[in-house]
């Protein structure tokens, strides 16, 4: 008897804890990724913004270059087609020689396109907002904020299970929101400029207005900025939950998904900025660097995308999955700009509260999640 036992329970034993493995690696890889993505893409902004001001200045010399902020739509350019080599190229190219389990559905596509949609207007809100005047010292807290609150609801509420919500669960989001916040807001900031040097010719070289200063002051900026930022929120808010029924409908495909997402950017990461472009055109030029630094960013981001796919596959619930991703990739992105900036001396206390609200939040998040919505799928076999 009891070896009858023991052979039934140690499989069931292995496959849940290489699926918890499983899950945590993919969640893991993904807040990575995306911690990266915003410090590699800002690499890339500024190396095409700095070539264009270059060429400004060499073109009509003894005028100052009006290029001084990043570039925004030409890196993102780069992102979509880093998308369409990794998340349609490569799947595409696997898919046709190897296959993978699940089946391609109607409703499978219509919600992975629309899953792939929400997660490039939510780049797009970002990029938008810096545009339109916004700065990241309190973009970000508002978008990583407020999009792991709409994730966890319309999860919820898509699986009927609102009645389900307990007051720990919700008392775990809130502690993982302002966790990141105050990451954030309390993050060692970029040095500040030397001031001018006593006797310096202060009119040989004047420096010309940004736009986004002037944008600063004006209702329409505040308007336009507001409304980046609330596009930006809805979206990677709605993003895991969307792209979790579409690879519910593919029968748990993981390929599929992300051809699909890779699509999706691809249209609305490549397209509509030119589009864009063609009508708000902005000092910045493609150069070498700065196209490495922004497909590699946007390489990150297919990658981040892949690990959420992978966690869904492996039992992960979008309730808690991306509220764990939206507050550890903030995290990242922190200390990745501490270290590149070398400012580790200038980190106050509450940056490190602000870590441990984040974990002990991201706990509560992944341990009381409603859990009425059927058993995990199981792994495809190795």
């Amino acid at each position: 008897m009891a070896d009858v036992l023991t052979a039934s329970f140690l499989p069931q034993l292995y496959l849940a804890m290489r699926n918890t493995f499983y899950l945590f690696a993919a969640i893991a890889l993904t807040v990575l990724c995306w911690g990266l993505y915003g410090s590699v893409l800002k690499q890339g902004q500024v190396k095409m913004a700095a070539d264009a001001a270059a060429i400004a200045a060499a073109a009509q010399p003894g005028t100052a270059p009006t290029a001084t902020h990043p570039a925004s739509l030409r890196p993102f350019v780069c992102v979509g087609l880093a998308y369409f080599l990794i998340g349609v190229i490569v799947p595409g190219v696997w898919l046709h020689y190897y296959g993978e389990k699940g089946v391609w559905t109607i409703s499978g596509l219509a919600w992975s396109l629309a899953g792939g949609a929400m997660g490039a207007l939510g780049a797009l809100g970002i990029i938008l907002a810096f545009k339109f005047g916004g700065q990241p010292i309190y973009v970000m807290p508002l978008v990583f904020g407020g999009a792991p609150v709409v994730n966890a609801f319309l999860t919820i509420f898509l699986g009927g299970r609102m009645k389900e919500i307990g007051p720990w669960f919700l008392a775990g989001l809130v502690i993982v929101i302002l966790g990141a916040v105050v990451v954030m807001l309390s993050a060692p900031g970029a040095p500040r400029p030397a001031p001018p040097v006593a006797g310096a010719d202060a009119s040989a070289a004047p420096a010309a207005k940004p736009v986004a200063a002037a944008q600063e002051t004006t209702m329409a900026g505040w308007f336009l900025r507001v409304l980046a930022i609330v596009l930006a929120i809805a979206s990677w808010g709605a993003y895991g939950p969307v792209l979790h029924k579409g690879q519910a409908a593919m029968h748990h495909s993981r390929l599929r998904p992300l051809l699909c997402v890779g699509l999706a950017y691809f249209a609305i990461a490549v397209v509509v900025p030119d589009m864009i472009l063609a009508e708000l055109p902005e000092i910045s030029t493609y150069n070498s660097w700065g196209t490495v630094w922004s497909l590699l960013g946007g390489a990150f981001g297919a990658i981040g995308a892949l690990g959420i796919i992978l966690a869904f596959n492996s039992g992960g619930r979008p309730v808690f999955v991306m509220p764990l991703v939206f507050g550890g990739a903030p995290v990242i992105n922190t200390l990745v700009a501490i270290a590149s900036n070398k400012a580790w001396a200038n980190v106050n206390p509450f940056f490190w509260a602000g870590l441990i609200l984040v974990v002990a939040g991201a706990a509560m998040v992944l341990v009381l999640a409603p859990r009425g919505d059927g058993p995990a799928p199981a792994m495809a076999k190795a």
